[in-house]
This record gives structure tokens, sequence and C-alpha cells, in this order.
């Protein structure tokens, strides 16, 4: 069994940016980072410093989720939302990220007939790597990826997740532009009774990953959660990302950076 946190290096590195590309405030950046790269696992992140220069405004480093890896290069993607990602954004081939990782536990690969990814807004962005090595190391099972927006334009830039081999996805918006007019909750509720029993990783806003824990205690379904929370420093020395465990089988507070991101559902709801 592969686990998430089986890999216990961590760089520093100033990785040259390879391409930008942004699109109505949804950015990409691939970078060389090689040795983050090998020691990376799915669900695990990277911290950036996103300011410009020789400055140190803003001060804390950013958290981006890992969504691709291929041959020393790392993608990540992310929304343009406040002062560090528009620097980010404003960024261009061939600068120097100062990047550190990776950081956190990631998801542990279950043995199962089928897999349900679950992604909402941002959240989508663990997925592909996910994906991908479920792909590779669960040959014969089954792959169905659900991805949820408030808009087409939020989330077009992960459908690159077709790619793979025998992965099917299903799409929901909020406004109707595309997909089931709905929530991804709905998606993943419709998929399960069709296609039975699996393990379930989700990523995305609260209220939607609490909505798909309940649904997998009620169903007996394995699932995974990869919370998403502000930090600064990443390692567990600041307490500014902790969250508070179930009280049942997570005990008392966690931290996301160095305990998660990635938990067990049970840990958070019961």
């Amino acid at each position: 069994m592969e686990t998430g946190d089986t890999k216990k290096n961590r760089f520093q590195l100033q990785a040259k940016i390879v391409d930008i590309t942004c699109a109505d405030g949804i950015c990409k950046i691939v970078i060389e980072a090689p040795e983050i790269c090998e020691a990376s696992s799915a669900g695990q992140f990277v911290m950036v410093k996103t300011s410009e220069g020789n400055s140190n405004d803003p001060l804390f480093r950013r958290p981006f989720s890992i969504h691709r890896i291929s041959d020393g290069l790392l993608t990540i993607v992310f929304k343009v939302v406040g002062r560090g990602t528009k620097n980010l954004a404003n960024m261009r081939k061939s600068q120097l990220l100062d990047v550190v990782g990776p950081l956190g536990k990631g998801f542990i690969l279950t043995d199962h007939a089928r897999y349900y990814l679950v992604g909402g807004g941002m959240g989508i962005a663990p997925m592909y790597y996910l994906a991908e090595n479920l792909r590779r190391e669960k040959t014969k099972s089954q792959i169905f990826v659900m991805m949820g927006g408030q808009t087409l334009k939020e989330i077009e830039v992960f459908q690159d997740i077709t790619e793979l081999p025998g992965v099917t996805l299903r799409m929901a918006t909020n406004d109707g532009s595309f997909g089931h007019h709905g929530l991804v909750t709905d998606l993943m509720e419709q998929t399960a009774v069709e296609h039975g029993d699996g393990a379930v990783y989700c990523c995305g806003p609260l209220p939607m990953m609490k909505a798909v824990a309940l649904f997998c205690k009620d169903k007996n379904f394995d699932c995974q959660v990869s919370l998403e929370t502000t930090m600064a420093c990443g390692v567990g020395a600041c307490l500014g990302c902790v969250v508070k465990g179930s009280g049942t089988i997570g005990e008392g507070y966690l931290h996301v950076c160095k305990d998660g991101p990635v938990f067990a559902a049970g840990q958070i709801w019961t």
C-alpha cells in the first residue's frame, strides 16, 4: 500500500518558470523542480514565495496543491484572489520562483474496484496527480472524477484529466453553463449509486467535503478529504492551520500542514 507520507525529503528551490498561462482569473504555472517531483506523492503541496523581487510583501508564502508532475516539471493551478496570487499571475517565463516542498501527507491508495474523485473549485487541483497514480497502481479499477464549480470558466482548466486512459469525467456547474446544473455532490451520489462501493477522495469547499463525508459514512465507503486552510509556515510551527478533530477518531486539534492536508473523513466529521 502506498502512503502519502512515505517520502520525507523537503527542498527549497529557486525554480525556473517554464510556462505560465492565465485566463479568466485562473492561472497555471509549470516550473522546473526535479527534486520536489522525485520526492512528492499525490495530495502533497508546496509553499511559494509570492512577493515581488526582494520585497517581503506579502510576508508569508502561499500553499498550492501539486497538480501535475512530469519529467521534473511541477504544475500548480490557482485563482487570482489577492496580492500574492496577483504577483504570481504577473510573472513570466524564465523567472525564478522560491518554492519549498513537498509538504504534508498525501492520499493513501487503498485497494478498491472503483475510485470516486470529487473536487470543487480550486480543490480540483490535486485530482490529476491522484488519478494518474491510481491509474498506474490500480490498473484494473474504475476511476470516476467529478468536478464542480460556479461556472465552466472556473474549472475548464482541469479538463486535461481526460488525457488519462480509462478515467470517466463528470462535471457540474452552479450556473448550468456546462454539465450537471447543480452541485458536484449530486453527481458523486448519482455515480456511486450507479456503480457501487468504492473509495472516495475529496477536496474543495468545507461544506461540500462535509456532505461527501457524511454520504460516505452512511454508505460505509472509505473517504479521504484534503483540507484547504490558511497557512503561514507549512511545517506545523505557527499553529495557523489548526482544525479540531472529530473527538472520536481525531484526538484534539490537528495541523492541516503537518498532520494533513489529507485526512480520513472520520478524523474531521463523524
